[in-house]
């Protein structure tokens, strides 16, 4: 009889054997893979860090000063401390209409205040050619996308100012009749100027005059 029970035992587990393999045995591709060997993952790619602008940068950036020039301004604000440089950026900016404004009705006046003497002439050497040439100028000054100090300079007591006035501008011509000879009011155009105005600091001329014309 005990024999007969260690048979019994021993088919039990058996059969609980062959069972067991029959689950865990075989793989029913449900299974998570096994995690692969540190030698065979694939590597993993380090996200770029951001770049970081330095906070002297941004605060440049931010009054529309270019690096270049802040060594200039410096000196400004140090030879005439109250010199502001938001301030001259509206001046500028209103300048810049006014002389262009100027120029273009052929004000001459108006451009001898705005102007140092050798823009002036240019200025009224370039209306005579205008004039004889029976052209008239209907041109409007759109907006001022931008006006950034681009340059400084200091010597002596001699100011200089850099500034790029990024721009659109309607510009048409008529002749004397008053036909269009070039151009289009409807159609603005992105102009970049780079304008130099100059003054001499502690003078009792307080205003800053247009000293060098160029594009950029």
């Amino acid at each position: 009889m005990q024999l007969f029970y260690v048979v019994l035992l021993a088919m039990v587990a058996g059969f609980l054997a062959l069972r067991l393999y029959m689950v865990l045995g075989k793989r029913t591709g449900h299974e998570q893979p096994l995690p692969k060997p540190a030698e065979e993952r694939a590597p993993v790619t380090a996200l770029p860090r951001p770049i970081e602008v330095p906070a002297e940068q941004r605060d440049l950036a931010a009054r529309n000063i270019a690096p270049r020039a802040e060594a200039g301004i410096r000196s400004i604000v140090s030879a005439e401390p109250g010199f502001d440089v938001a301030r001259f950026l509206e001046g500028a900016q209103s300048a810049y209409r006014m002389i262009l404004e100027a120029y273009w009705k052929g004000d001459e006046e108006q451009l001898s205040w705005l102007a140092d003497d050798e823009v002036r002439a240019a200025f009224v050497a370039a209306i005579a050619e205008r004039a004889e040439a029976g052209h008239v100028l209907d041109n409007r000054l759109v907006s001022i996308e931008r006006a950034m100090i681009s340059d400084a300079s200091l010597t002596g007591k001699l100011a200089r100012i850099t500034v790029r006035f990024d721009a659109d501008i309607a510009a048409v011509t008529r002749d004397a009749e008053g036909v269009v000879v070039a151009g289009s009011m409807t159609d603005a155009v992105e102009t970049h100027d780079v304008w130099t105005f100059a003054r001499t600091l502690k003078s009792n001329d307080p205003n800053w005059k247009l000293a060098d014309t160029d594009e950029a």
